[in-house]
């Protein structure tokens, strides 16, 4: 059997130094995995709302497009629903055989303020005419979506990517609100 000397004597584990930076080295790696978790967790719900707002845009889009009488006299140009609340809308009704193109008109700005509030947190919409007027040849228009997102990261911040109109812009700031905005012609 060898001896060795006391100065000589290999060492036959870790010390508790090793460990605790071991442990905080892994430590930051699984906060960093917890912060981009969240993230990707996040991500399906914001795409989501984006999604309905282009179907509550494209609805509203096709609704205009079989009434273009009403959308030349402006009727469809609407003022701003959105105003950061969750308060619900009423929905306006024509009966058969008393509807005419106005109150159709009507019927479906009250429906996509209704879509839009139901299905978006704090939806709210606005339809404008281009400068030159509803009933110029190519008459165009504008039609924003707009809602309320959950707090988000920095990354995610509205006002640096989303084309809002400048009523929504200049005065809802706290929370800023999420816009889509669609140009459509009939």
């Amino acid at each position: 059997m060898k001896h060795f000397p006391l100065n000589h004597r290999r060492q036959a584990g870790a010390s508790l130094i090793e460990v605790l930076v071991a442990v905080l080295i892994l430590s930051f790696g699984m906060l960093s995995l917890g912060a981009m978790l969240s993230f990707s967790v996040q991500m399906p719900k914001l795409s989501g709302y984006r999604t309905t707002a282009t179907n509550i845009a494209a609805d509203h889009i096709e609704r205009i497009r079989a009434n273009p009488g009403e959308f030349a006299i402006g009727t469809y140009s609407s003022p701003l629903s959105y105003d950061g609340t969750f308060n619900a809308v009423s929905l306006a009704d024509c009966t058969y055989p008393n509807c005419t193109s106005a109150s159709i008109a009507a019927m479906d700005i009250a429906a996509a303020r209704v879509a839009a509030r139901t299905l978006l947190p704090a939806g709210g919409m606005i339809v404008t005419c281009d400068a030159a007027g509803c009933n110029s040849p190519n008459a165009y228009g504008n039609l924003w979506i707009v809602w309320q997102e959950p707090n988000t990261s920095a990354v995610l911040n509205p006002t640096a990517s989303d084309n809002c109109p400048v009523q929504v812009t200049g005065t809802y700031t706290n929370p800023a609100p999420r816009c889509l905005y669609v140009r459509f012609n009939i």
